[in-house]
């Protein structure tokens, strides 16, 4: 019991810390299952930009941020949101419509902070299939970003034919990351964006809990390739959810998922606890 309580209370200084800190303004929902009319009666106007409607949707532009950006040296967290409004879309694709002013902090390696915009969509169907949110993002500054020395000399070292990583339990149960492997955990949670951008909705927040393992994958092209096991954990539900991906990154490639699989928690389970 004790190893399980210091997990949680790592988990919880990460998200202040390694694991890429929001605002410390920014104030949970009271009641972590809210039902869908209480977040769509809460998200209509101006939103007040420290609530969970605003900074839900500020989380999603943030993976797709990192999903077109990101790498073992360069990871975006969300520094604050600034202004939100929401507008229920009814021409063109049906659904509700955030647009955001935000600032986010390349946490993998300038620390600078960058000032963005974005309009995320969240589509509503008349069918039960999940849709991915759409998101239009813009950041000042970000196209003069460019490949590091440290980020190639990572690259060399582990393209090399002697090189095989593994590892387990990143951070382990103290919140401990070795210095090593923190570009493995940086790329984990770029490559973990894909996941939480594909399956975030109106009802879920998703970050990146823990790397249960990875290891590196034998390849004839030159790159990076990694398979891990990851914990999201979806802070609305206060569900923790298991998915396997491989990945692999280059310099010149960047970050590119190849393979996803959810991990049910019981073998009844049909998909991914997604909701609309």
């Amino acid at each position: 019991m004790m190893e399980v309580f210091w997990l949680l209370l790592s988990l919880s200084l990460l998200e202040l810390s390694v694991a890429l800190p929001v605002s410390h303004a920014i104030t949970r929902p009271t009641d972590p299952a809210l039902t869908q009319s209480q977040t769509q009666t809460m998200a209509t106007g101006d939103l007040v930009p420290t609530h969970f409607p605003a900074r839900r949707a500020a989380q999603v532009a943030l993976h797709h941020l990192n999903t077109q950006h990101g790498s073992p040296f360069r990871v975006f967290g969300l520094e604050r949101v600034h202004t939100a409004t929401a507008e229920d879309q009814v021409v063109g694709t049906r659904g509700r419509k955030y647009s955001l002013d935000f600032s986010v902090t390349d946490y993998g390696s300038s620390g600078s902070v960058l000032r963005c915009s974005a309009d995320v969509l969240f589509p509503r169907t008349e069918t039960q299939t999940h849709t991915p949110p759409e998101v239009h993002l813009r950041c000042e500054d970000l196209t003069h970003i460019s490949s590091s020395p440290e980020e190639l000399a990572f690259y060399q070292k582990h393209t090399s034919p002697h090189s095989a990583v593994s590892a387990h339990d990143l951070p382990d149960s103290y919140g401990n990351i070795s210095q090593d492997m923190q570009p493995f955990w940086h790329l984990a949670r770029v490559a973990a964006s894909f996941i939480m951008l594909r399956e975030s909705s109106e009802n879920t927040e998703y970050n990146l809990a823990q790397v249960a393992n990875l290891t590196q994958q034998e390849t004839s092209e030159k790159q990076l390739m990694l398979k891990y096991h990851v914990l999201l954990h979806d802070i609305v539900s206060q569900e923790i959810i298991h998915w396997k991906l491989l990945c692999s990154w280059s310099p010149e490639g960047g970050v590119r998922v190849l393979e996803t699989e959810w991990l049910p928690k019981c073998p009844h389970d049909t998909g991914p606890p997604t909701a609309d």
